[in-house]
């Protein structure tokens, strides 16, 4: 048998279940000392990053591991959203999933990869990371390492943001997540607003028995709003259904929330409980017990924190 020279890099596409293995394992060994980062579901990332992502309608993407040796030290993808393509009337391409030792070899053999790809497919330009797309993990964390990633939302480590520049990339858009205390009292000019909007706005909870219809509604107010926003890629009809069977399974009803004006919706705003607080200690694992863990804290002991992921 060959052996392997353990200070050789290499870089491979995930081809095989143990490329998939090692693709999705590697984050835990890059943040064992990091007490803020928390696992991501397994059986949810490899669905969405192998799986039927709904995504994949419209865009195809690869991914590649990389290796010292045959100890994986980093991973990348590369996506192209052939919809995004045509709303936005360019050429580009993306990245994602970008997880690395701080080496700055290993950063460039990954990059070299993705953009090599992107590269044979006529791709121009390459933006990222989207963890796969806009409308699901995007950015790319600068601030706020000792803050744990809420729900749908990732994480980083401090060392990205210069390995990353030091590949050509630049800052494209800023992305803020802001956080309310449950105690904050709006102040008295919001107040007034709410209550000058009430005469003709009238809100009420999602209909949990006309949940296609419901959710058609929101997808459409959702892309007629955030249409003119930087990076705009209107979410498919597929992707909106699978977000709603999320909604359908952690939401009681008043968390989604329309606003109506005459009988006609115009608004609304979706609330998430925070899935990563009650998955904190499950280290991505829902088998064998992690599943009864997470609809306990979920269902009936109930979280501290939640997430407003969509509104429009």
């Amino acid at each position: 048998m060959t052996k392997i020279d353990p200070t050789s890099l290499s870089i491979a596409p995930v081809s095989r279940r143990a490329d998939q293995r090692d693709f999705l394992g590697l984050a835990a060994a890059l943040y064992r000392d990091d007490p803020h980062w928390i696992a991501p579901l397994r059986l949810e990332e490899r669905r969405r990053v192998f799986g039927k992502n709904p995504l994949f309608e419209h865009a195809e993407a690869r991914a590649w591991v990389a290796r010292r040796g045959d100890r994986p030290v980093g991973r990348i993808t590369a996506q192209i959203d052939r919809l995004q393509q045509e709303i936005q009337g360019n050429r580009a391409g993306s990245f994602g999933m970008l997880e690395a030792e701080d080496d700055p070899e290993v950063f460039a053999v990954l990059f070299a990869a993705a953009e090599g790809w992107l590269r044979e497919r006529g791709c121009a330009e390459v933006r990222g990371p989207f963890n796969l797309s806009i409308n699901e993990e995007a950015g790319l964390l600068v601030e706020g390492f000792a803050t744990p990633p809420s729900v749908m939302m990732g994480h980083g480590r401090p060392y990205y943001p210069v390995r990353v520049a030091e590949q050509g990339y630049e800052k494209a858009q800023d992305l803020f997540a802001y956080t309310v205390k449950s105690a904050f009292v709006p102040p008295p000019v919001m107040l007034k607003l709410a209550e000058r909007a009430q005469r003709e706005v009238q809100l009420r909870a999602l209909r949990r028995r006309d949940l296609a219809a419901e959710l058609e509604i929101l997808r459409d107010i959702f892309n007629d709003a955030w249409a003119e926003n930087w990076g705009f890629v209107p979410f498919t009809r597929a992707e909106f259904m699978e977000l709603g069977k999320v909604m359908a399974a952690l939401l009681p009803e008043d968390h989604v929330q329309i606003a109506e004006i005459d009988g006609r919706p115009v608004a609304f705003i979706v609330a998430l409980p925070n899935v990563n607080e009650a998955a904190r200690d499950l280290r991505g694992r829902l088998l064998p017990w992690g599943w009864a863990k997470l609809l306990w804290r979920l269902k009936v002991s109930g979280v501290r924190s939640g997430r407003v992921p969509l509104m429009g």
